[in-house]
Formats: C-alpha cells, structure tokens, sequence
C-alpha cells in the first residue's frame, strides 16, 4: 500500500485512496488521438534521472535507450490519482505522451513527453486529502458506523492548519488522535466497505482533476 505525502497526516496511508481498485472509469479514457495525462515533479521542478534539468511548459523531454517501465522512458499516468501515487512531490504537470509507449494499468512509459502546463499543486492536494477524508467519514455513518469524534476534528485541524489558524504542532496532534481513533476501529471494517471503496474511486479521480485543472493557466 503506497500513500501520498499530502494525506498522511490524517489517514498514516490507510484512506480509500492508498489502494485503488482496478478498473474505474476517467474522462480521459475517451481520448484517443491524443495520449494526455498527468505526471507530478518534486519541489525543485527537476527530473529525478537524466538530465536532472528544470522542467518547463512547452517543452518536450526525451528518454535514450530502450524503454523499460519504471526504470527509463518519459512517464505519466493518464488518470490523476495514478499519477498521485507515483508522486514525488506537490508539482504538477499536464502532459503529452509522443512516440514509442508502453502502457500498463496505472502508467504509461514513452520515448517523448511533452509538458502543456506545470503548476505548484500542494494546496490542493491537501485539500484534496481533506474532501476524500470527509467523504470516508460521511460514508461510514451512512453504514451506520459510529465515527470517533477525533477523526472529525484531525480533517478540521488540518483545514485551519492550511488557512494558517493552526500550528505544526496542533496539526501533528490532531494526526496522532485521530491514528489512534481509526485504529481502535479497525476491527469493524468489512468487505461493505472495500465495495463502497471501489465505488469512491472514480469520484475521487474526477475531483481531483477537476481540483487540479484549476491551476492551469
């Protein structure tokens, strides 16, 4: 199970969003003539192999020698919460994939990409973090679970933490109680809950890039 720095505080990579299930449906999957999707870039901008240059809009990046998934080839996800789980850091980019590809389930690899804008996407994220928390929450009441009041209060913890009307300490504090919370309830959860999961997933992916697309120019 693999979660995105931008959530842990609230969830320590057990959200509905740290397991996807496959497949689930994105508004993209209906383009064809274009290979678009998203790819996320530490805070430096830089390519993490390489050249280790900055990445700017409007240019197009180029991998050498044979292609090989997850190891050389310039890559992207074409759904944005593919694209999460495989982030390094908040930098967003909206990209092309050109030439040579080999595709998997949650990733392409390609001999070009090219990148149509490139935005700071932390604010989002956590927000982001905070919409899917609130609707997990929501979720489970509606099943008639009983949702610790700690859980609640950790995602507006984490809200007045992104206004600045909340410490790192308060925020590290709320993240604790409500750890503790989702583990004293861990034996409660059942395969109702891995459907309502399934079900969440493509909503979620919908969200976000709508969330993200925002920060385009």
């Amino acid at each position: 199970m693999r979660c995105t720095s931008y959530c842990f505080e609230l969830c320590d990579g057990r959200c509905i969003v740290a397991d996807p299930p496959w497949p689930y449906a994105s508004a993209e999957d209906s383009m064809i003539d274009r290979w678009l999707g998203w790819h996320f870039l530490p805070a430096d901008r830089r390519l993490r192999w390489g050249s280790r240059e900055v990445v700017e809009a409007g240019q197009t990046y180029r991998a050498e020698g044979p292609l090989v998934m997850c190891r050389n080839g310039m890559h992207a996800s074409r759904r944005a919460l593919d694209a999460l789980l495989y982030a390094p850091g908040p930098i967003v980019s909206r990209v092309e994939l050109l030439g040579e590809r080999l595709d998997a389930s949650d990733k392409s690899c390609s001999r070009e990409r090219s990148v149509l804008w490139i935005a700071d996407a932390a604010t989002v994220l956590h927000e982001f973090a905070c919409a899917v928390a609130t609707d997990a929450l929501h979720l489970a009441e509606a099943r008639g679970a009983r949702v610790d009041p700690r859980s609640w209060a950790a995602i507006e913890t984490k809200r007045r933490w992104l206004r600045g009307a909340a410490t790192d300490a308060e925020l590290h504090a709320a993240r604790s109680a409500a750890w503790s919370a989702w583990s004293a309830a861990r034996s409660a959860e059942s395969a109702a809950w891995s459907a309502a999961r399934s079900a969440a997933w493509s909503a979620q992916n919908v969200m976000l890039e709508a969330m993200l697309e925002s920060l385009a120019p």
